[in-house]
């Protein structure tokens, strides 16, 4: 087996025509030059961080059709739950 020159190595290529491409826009810069920012790059911030917000509501539970009062009665019956489960075990102990 003989190792090959990767200097040497013959390469297979074609060539391709550049077809012309449409120029591309540049957006408005949020900022003038004097620093204030423009009325869409506020709208924007506004509109991101109402989102932030809706998301991080949902996924804390919050949002939807569940408010708070629902999620503190499933809280309240969960540990009615437990507390029951717990002097059943309680029961079944001092039986034994």
């Amino acid at each position: 087996m003989t190792e090959k020159d990767p200097d040497k190595e013959i390469l297979d290529a074609e060539l391709v025509e550049e077809s012309p491409t449409a120029p591309v826009e540049v957006p408005e810069p949020d900022y003038s030059e004097g620093g204030v920012p423009s009325f869409d790059h506020v709208r924007d911030r506004i509109e991101q961080r109402y989102t932030t917000s809706l998301g991080s509501t949902e996924l804390a539970g919050l949002g939807g059709k569940e408010d708070v009062a629902s999620l503190d009665k499933k809280i309240a019956d969960r540990d009615k739950a437990a507390k029951g489960k717990l002097a059943e075990i309680r029961r079944a102990m001092r039986e034994q």
